[in-house]
């Protein structure tokens, strides 16, 4: 039996470069490295279709990186370790700390066992710039709105440092009972995913090459041109940043090498956003289930099935939500700022209830992030800490408007409507007759006419939420 194995636990790690873990392990002589997908009881927070693609490649990535020999489970991940314990002659386990509820706990009961065994068990944040627990008011508790929390962290964020992929050892330690990556069935039976190839490049390498594609090409013009859809000026590092293939220490080094400006300030403050959406779930972790604000408990939902489906599909007839909503079925995302667009739409002129639209992005986003996802829908909703104010509701046609003036966007995704003018795009209903003719457009055929009004529905919504305490007083 092989003496001394130090095992490092890949989680959402998935990378070499900046893993404050696998450097630990790597001390050792003998390193297994090993990756368990354990979701099957993470309930409706199981992972998500297109998130699961991500994983399969990023895993494979990885795979390569590590000469073929990550070893591969599935199933309970204590049971997995204790029984990798038990075969093997393990002195240490390694792992970067991952902070959704029932990691949390999962982790604390591991370390508990290994303790127990005299196994050493170590966890260690390579994910976050700052601790969840390190960013406190004077008076102990957590922040609830994100202006002073970005102050506070930024007053005491250590200094970046960023540790450089560990020398591997000569031979991992591979494990013959360990499962191939094709048994976890992590991609889709049905190809719907064929576009995402085009797309995406999961992997350490492929984050790396994202984030210099953004550094060259988006992040000049970031600040202002982020809100516009048709534009390359997004990172694209999502997918990256929650799968770990890359480490917010890696991309704060690296714009350090770029002209510190009000892009880039702009670009870190959104980096700062993730920090603190990983701080609210830690200090709240009912946050993906339950109101922050718990007048919002009482709000009259009118959840129609119908309705639902066709935001699904990209079917309201209002062109910028079925644009954005189609642009997150084909490619596994969607524009931020569309993103706030169809979640108002659901939310506030439908009046269905935000649960459900998080569900729905949970699966098919491949960046679905519990403490991102959560915390966004919930400010968008007005439910949750540092939310959006009740009464904006944004208007889809304003913001097609403004933000996607000449189509760009819009046609990409909703060809059908490729030839009808500018002046109509976003209001295909009020093109006249022969506008609509020429541009081979039968409402409520070749398109769908709006399934609510926005002047009615806006106004049902501000009712609606009227009714609760909060909005009273």
């Amino acid at each position: 039996m092989t003496q001394n194995i130090s095992i490092i636990w890949f989680r959402q790690d998935l990378r070499l470069g900046h893993n404050p873990a696998l450097t630990a392990a790597c001390k050792a002589n003998n390193v297994m490295p090993i990756y368990i997908l354990d979701d099957d009881t993470a309930g409706q927070h199981r992972m998500g279709a297109a998130s699961r693609w991500w994983l399969h490649h990023s895993l494979k990535a990885l795979d390569v990186s590590l000469d073929n020999a990550l070893n591969v489970y599935c199933g309970d991940a204590a049971s997995i370790i204790a029984d990798l314990c038990q075969r093997f002659k393990v002195d240490a386990v390694y792992w970067n700390r991952c902070y959704e509820p029932r990691h949390i706990s999962q982790s604390k009961y591991i370390k508990q066992q290994l303790s127990s065994q005299g196994i050493k068990a170590s966890s260690i944040n390579g994910s976050l710039l700052n601790e969840p627990w390190s960013v406190l008011k004077k008076d102990g508790s957590p922040y609830k709105v994100f202006t002073p929390y970005h102050r506070e962290a930024s007053k005491i964020e250590p200094p970046v440092t960023v540790l450089p992929a560990p020398k591997l050892p000569t031979h991992l330690i591979s494990d013959s009972q360990a499962a191939s990556l094709d048994t976890l069935a992590l991609l889709p039976v049905i190809n719907w995913d064929t576009d995402f190839y085009n797309l995406w490049t999961p992997g350490e390498a492929g984050a790396l090459s994202t984030l210099t594609t953004f550094l060259s090409e988006g992040i000049n013009n970031y600040k202002d041109g982020r809100d516009i859809p048709a534009l390359k000026a997004i990172s694209r590092l999502s997918p990256h940043l929650h799968f770990g293939d890359i480490s917010p220490h890696q991309i704060i080094s690296t714009l350090l090498t770029v002209a510190d400006d009000q892009n880039c300030e702009h670009f870190k403050r959104e980096i700062r956003w993730r920090e603190f959406s990983y701080y609210l779930l830690f200090h709240f972790p009912s946050l993906p289930e339950k109101n922050f604000k718990a007048t919002f408990d009482q709000f009259p939902w009118e959840n129609n099935p119908a309705w639902l489906m066709k935001w699904q599909k990209g079917l309201t007839g209002y062109p910028l939500v079925d644009a954005g909503m189609r642009e997150l079925w084909q490619t596994g995302s969607m524009h931020n700022r569309v993103r706030m667009v169809t979640a108002s739409f659901l939310i506030k002129n439908l009046l269905i209830d935000w649960r459900l639209g998080a569900q729905w992005f949970w699966d098919c986003l491949v960046d679905a992030d519990l403490a991102s996802n959560s915390a966004s829908w919930q400010w968008v909703a007005g439910s949750g800490t540092d939310a959006s104010p009740y009464f904006r509701v944004f208007n889809p046609i304003i913001q097609g408007e403004k933000f996607d003036p000449h189509g760009d966007y819009t046609r990409r995704y909703l060809p059908e409507l490729s030839d009808l003018p500018d002046k109509y795009l976003f209001k295909p209903w009020e093109a006249p007759a022969a506008i609509l003719e020429q541009a081979n457009i039968t409402l409520g055929q070749t398109y769908p006419m709006p399934i609510v009004q926005i002047k009615e529905s806006r106004q049902r919504a501000l009712e609606a939420y009227s009714l609760t305490k909060e909005l009273k007083s």
